[in-house]
Parts: C-alpha cells; sequence; structure tokens
C-alpha cells in the first residue's frame, strides 16, 4: 500500500479495475470521473488481477447500462457499473433479475437526491433506499479510505458469495474530497 492524496470516485474506480473485466458505463454526475478514472487506467495499458485490462462500453443510457452489465454477467465476465440517483433508477428492473440469478457484481453509487419536484444535486439515499429490496447487499462508505478498503471486501464478497452488492458514498461530498489514504494497488 502506498500513501496518497485522492477522492472517493478515484479510489472507487482504483479497485473496481483491479477486480473486474468489464465496465458498462453512461456519464452521470457525480459519479463519471470513476469511469473517466477506469479509461485512463486502461489507456495507461494497466492491467487487473486476473492479468487482464478491462473492457469498457458506454451505453446510450443506464437502462441499457443495466442490460449490457446483465449480460456480461450471464456471459461469466466480472463486471461493474458507476452511477447515482435517476441513473441507478433505470437500473432497478435489471438489478432484481442480477440478484436473482445469483450473479455477482459490484455497482458502485455516488449517492445523489432523486429528483421529484426540480432537479436536485445534492446528496441524500433516496437512490439508495429504491434499492433496498432488489436483493443487492448494500454497503456505506463515509470516507476516502472506507471506500477503498470497503470496496475491497465488496469485490471479494460478491466472487465468494455470488451475490450483488452496492457500494456507496456520499456524491459530492466523499465522491470528490481529497484525502490522504493508504491506497491498495497491484
Amino acid at each position: 500500500m502506498k500513501k496518497v492524496t485522492i477522492d472517493g470516485n478515484y479510489a472507487a474506480s482504483n479497485i473496481a479495475y483491479m477486480f473486474n473485466d468489464v465496465a458498462c458505463i453512461y456519464p452521470i454526475t457525480p459519479s463519471s470521473p470513476m469511469a473517466e478514472n477506469c479509461d485512463q487506467f486502461a489507456y495507461e495499458n494497466k492491467l487487473n488481477i486476473f492479468g487482464n485490462k478491462l473492457y469498457i462500453t458506454q451505453m446510450q443510457s443506464e437502462a441499457g447500462v443495466a442490460g449490457a452489465v446483465h449480460g456480461s454477467l450471464i456471459a461469466g465476465a466480472k463486471t461493474t457499473t458507476f452511477t447515482s440517483s435517476q441513473g441507478l433508477m433505470l437500473m432497478l428492473p435489471n438489478m432484481y433479475k442480477i440478484a436473482g440469478e445469483g450473479l455477482p457484481t459490484v455497482f458502485y453509487v455516488a449517492a445523489r437526491t432523486v429528483a421529484t419536484q426540480a432537479l436536485s444535486i445534492f446528496c441524500d439515499y433516496s437512490d439508495i433506499y429504491a434499492c433496498m429490496k432488489t436483493g443487492f447487499n448494500i454497503i456505506n462508505c463515509s470516507s476516502v479510505q472506507e471506500v477503498n478498503d470497503i470496496a475491497i471486501a465488496c469485490e471479494l464478497a460478491s466472487m465468494k458469495s455470488g451475490t450483488p452488492f452496492i457500494c456507496f458514498f456520499d456524491g459530492f461530498r466523499t465522491s470528490h474530497e481529497l484525502n490522504t489514504i493508504y491506497m491498495s494497488e497491484l
């Protein structure tokens, strides 16, 4: 481990890259930097723990991401995604299927308010609460160091148990807060 100053999005993307072969993405604030970081790691030819470069595909909507993640998992690829708020809501139908089929994955969520009356970029957990009955295990990280550490635990627990996880943290707080942590690396 090395000591570095990073934000929560970077910590999550570092672990997601390390443990996955495929990332299906669609940009949504405040989770977009996670996909951007993974894209940069792939450009730099960084290899994951399986000795592969992460394959990243950008879809035309979060609903498309959910379908692509589901299909990729069924095909046997270790797959992840990054999202928040309304994007997560569009994934709900596939999340029930993923959990019901016992497919191991970790969704990384920079938690944000689900807009009801007007657009909102503020942090709350309404997006996470909407996922409570999907069958996903849901784990909260409250600091950048916890994002690094708990993301590893989620990835390993998902692979060992064959169940999906949501690893979430505050959007615009933990996701963008710079902190000096001990970062895991290959």
